[in-house]
């Protein structure tokens, strides 16, 4: 696949890279987690000053118009630093917006995302759906004259950080059904709505929403069920994306301390890196660590450029494949590692909840295999 950068993109790309070697290094990043937000606001103000969180944004409001390709070396950088910064959820929030909203709204709204002022949090997997990407248990009706919310969110990212969240809601239909589904925008501080924060297993801040007689604004009629439905299968599709370039970016840092390992590591007087059967572990490790970009690199450009259903499918190949792909990469880059490469304070063990977290996000590797699976035998 022909995917290159353009000038800009390797600029952005090269600025990025900076910033979180000066900001994010291996102890940083654990300062950052033991934090009680467990984020850095100088770091995310640098990212703002960069561009990264106007990409996703039309440029009628202030943003780049990028799309997934546009995000692809930037998530690959973040996830290369295991950065803990809210960037995933923020583009989510400015898709959703830009697929599903009314143009009011988005004036409202995007420009502040753009220039990182405002940050919103993207709730819309539920317990019980487990990787089902229509399953919406949480209920929308109309009382007097207004929209309220009742059900329950869980591994809303970046919401401990957001002043606002758009929810996933159902105005009719079964809980698995891809009609009836609408999207709302609801303040962070709304009554009934109760946050239940906690970190994910690579120290990410998440949260699980209980909402209660919550009151919600529509982001466009949510009687038009199949605006609501795109713009959530936007999000979902241009997240798959985003989780693949993640991942891949991970992967890349545990080849790379792994490699760096074998060439300082000395046992009997030479490097380790020197016998043989190593040598062909790194080798492996190389081949899964191509098949990952190339996959990563096939996701952007399905989201970006959608064929019908051979898109969708692409999407499915894609998570499967750079989730087994980079695992592969982070179990062997600890393995090279030997004991060190299972202890808390080494990097090497961070790279492989980073993947394991990124894998679990819009679908696992086994959901995305049944759903291809599915789809070729129909």
């Amino acid at each position: 696949m022909n995917f290159e950068l353009d000038d800009e993109q390797r600029a952005l790309q090269d600025s990025l890279t900076r910033l979180m070697a000066e900001r994010y290094g291996f102890e940083q990043r654990r300062a950052h987690a033991a934090s009680e937000g467990g984020q850095d606001p100088q770091t995310w103000q640098h990212l703002a000053e960069l561009g990264v969180t106007a990409l996703a944004v039309p440029s009628a409001h202030g943003g780049f118009d990028g799309g997934a390709r546009a995000l692809l070396p930037v998530m690959q950088a973040l996830g290369g630093a295991l950065c803990l910064e809210p960037l995933l959820p923020q583009v989510l929030a400015a898709t959703v917006l830009r697929l599903g909203a009314d143009e009011a709204l988005c004036a409202e709204r995007l420009p502040a995302l753009a220039d990182g002022s405002a940050r919103m949090a993207w709730a819309h997997d539920e317990i019980a759906g487990r990787h089902a990407p229509c399953w919406i248990e949480t209920r929308a009706t109309r009382r007097g004259g207004a929209w309220v919310l009742d059900g329950a969110k869980a591994h809303v990212l970046g919401a401990g950080s957001a002043g606002h969240v758009i929810v996933s809601a159902r105005i009719d239909g079964s809980a698995d059904s891809p009609a009836g589904r609408a999207l709302f925008l609801v303040d962070a501080g709304a009554p009934g709505l109760q946050w239940r924060t906690y970190r994910l297993v690579d120290d990410t801040p998440a949260a699980e929403l209980r909402l209660v007689a919550v009151p919600a604004r529509p982001l466009a009629e949510p009687a038009d069920g199949d605006a609501g439905g795109r713009a959530i299968d936007g999000a979902v599709a241009m997240g798959i994306a985003l989780a693949c370039a993640d991942m891949l970016g991970a992967a890349e840092t545990a080849n790379r301390l792994a490699v760096d390992y074998l060439h300082t590591r000395k046992q009997f007087g030479r490097a380790i890196g020197e016998n043989q059967a190593l040598r062909h572990r790194v080798a492996e490790m190389r081949v899964d660590l191509e098949m990952a970009r190339s996959m990563a690199m096939a996701a952007a450009v399905a989201v970006d450029l959608p064929e019908g259903d051979e898109s969708s499918l692409d999407l499915h190949r894609a998570k499967l494949c750079v989730g087994r792909h980079a695992r592969e990469v982070a179990h062997g880059a600890i393995q090279l590692h030997g004991g060190i490469g299972m202890t808390e304070e080494y990097a090497v063990g961070h790279c492989l909840r980073r993947i394991h977290v990124m894998d679990q996000l819009f679908g696992d590797s086994g959901a995305h295999t049944a759903r291809l699976a599915t789809a070729l035998a129909a």
